[in-house]
């Protein structure tokens, strides 16, 4: 973009921010790696400003202090005014913590060690790697973790909600993205990404009935019972999992799974299509869709939607009615055709959807894809800009009055969306995919290469 004078001037003013000290209660040590110590990290191997590096090592001496615990797993939540004062009792792993939080700080600390030479970093967030992976295969569904775990009691297995979207994902995530980070050089990685892989083709990607019966795949939750002798399916989409398209993407290209490759493709083509029908263009946080009988069968049945939208709406007795008083009674649910319910039809600038068409186009050249990116970014240029930026908006499912603006700008707008959707139509050779790959807050780290 040739923005140089915009880059020192951002470099100038993010070294001076004072990482020792803070007025918060608690630090997200997840979202302070993502954030701080993977943009640091991700502007320094575009810039090779040291600067930037120094930032990064005194963002990451800091988060390390995290880690002082009894087994050595961080505090996800971590109070630092106590670790300052040297309160023992409050530096121990939370026995309740989210997957994602504990499980998507490798690939920050990993590229800290190797460009500084200290395996420190990396010793650290191995620790849990090897934890994960020693328990993947014995939860209730193999090959996934549940939502939460015991860090504490180093309990990995023991939950019964398996979803790939929010809280979670970015477990799943790093886990191909640390094995080109390394260049391959561990199979630990590999191996933990196609048992995951597998569970979730098997149990949480489905196909749902769709209007034009289009072939696509929607990620959803499983839950277990009965010690995972059985497993059932919710049927619910969230703009966040919409990441899973192109991690799969990813993962297929880089260990040579092609059925994961075709799964991407789905899952995008989802995606595409949750935006596609609604009435704005846009797609919401979360929505319900239901199931085909079978991947095979799948044919649209107006009757059967409208009863299950009804249904979902916890409307009684929904064979008896007619079909004009389905009909009456689902126009009155403001439900576009296709989704069962929309519980929260907020589009909040999320990333997910432009993210994956990005990496799925660079890893196959699929030429509508381009066609598409723009078309969602018209959607949502349309009803999220303000004079001074953009705006998350509620009402995305409405059919009727445009959406609310929220006068709320995440930052992952700019760091993610924006991001995404300048790259789709850059040069491939700009943060090229064979050098560079992207944590969760998008920022390009350099890969390790032969």
């Amino acid at each position: 973009m040739d923005m140089r004078e915009e880059f020192e001037e951002a470099v100038a003013a993010a070294t001076t921010i004072n990482f020792t000290s803070t007025d918060a209660g608690e630090i997200n040590v997840f979202e302070t790696t993502i954030r701080y110590l993977g943009g640091f990290l991700g502007a320094f191997d575009v810039s090779g400003d040291h600067r930037l590096l120094r930032k990064a090592v005194e963002v990451g001496e800091m988060l390390y202090k995290a880690f002082d615990t009894p087994n050595r797993m961080p505090i996800t939540r971590w109070d630092i005014q106590a670790a300052m004062l040297n309160d023992k009792s409050k530096q121990v792993a939370g026995s309740s913590t989210l997957v994602a939080e504990i499980g998507s700080l490798s690939m920050e600390f990993t590229r800290l060690s190797v460009l500084t030479g200290d395996s420190k970093w990396f010793d650290a967030v191995h620790t849990i790697t090897q934890r994960m992976e020693e328990q993947q295969m014995w939860t209730e569904l193999p090959g996934l973790w549940p939502l939460v775990v015991d860090a504490e009691k180093l309990l990995f297995s023991l939950g019964s909600t398996f979803t790939l979207g929010a809280m979670a994902g970015s477990a799943y995530e790093y886990l191909p993205k640390m094995s080109a980070l390394l260049g391959g050089q561990l199979d630990i990685y590999q191996t933990m990404y196609e048992r995951a892989a597998q569970t979730a083709l098997r149990h949480n990607l489905f196909r749902p009935t769709v209007p034009a019966e289009e072939d696509i795949l929607i990620a959803g939750v499983a839950h277990t019972s009965y010690g995972g002798r059985n497993v059932e399916l919710e049927p619910a989409g969230q703009h966040l999992v919409c990441f899973f398209g192109g991690l799969m993407a990813l993962g297929g290209r880089l260990f040579s799974r092609k059925q994961d490759v075709a799964a991407a493709e789905k899952l995008v083509d989802g995606c595409i299509w949750a935006y596609k029908s609604m009435p704005h263009g846009v797609m919401p946080e979360t929505f319900k869709v239901y199931p085909c009988s079978s991947p095979q069968n799948c044919t649209w049945d107006e009757l059967l939607w409208m009863r299950q939208v009804l249904r979902e709406n916890n409307v009684r007795d929904v064979e008896s009615l007619s079909q004009s008083q389905l009909v009456q009674l689902v126009t009155e649910k403001n439900v576009p055709r296709g989704f069962t319910a929309i519980p929260d039809d907020a589009y909040l600038l999320r990333p997910e959807a432009i993210e994956s068409i990005f990496i799925l186009y660079r890893a196959t050249g699929r030429k509508d894809l381009r066609e598409v990116a723009w078309n969602m970014f018209a959607a949502i240029d349309r009803i999220t800009r303000t004079e001074f930026g953009s705006s998350a908006v509620r009402g995305v499912s409405g059919l009727h009055g445009k959406p609310l603006q929220t006068d709320s700008m995440e930052s992952f707008w700019l760091g993610e969306t924006l991001k995404y959707f300048y790259l789709i139509f850059s040069d491939p050779n700009i943060i090229s995919l064979d050098e560079f790959v992207f944590n969760t807050e998008a920022h390009p780290l350099r890969r390790l290469l032969p």
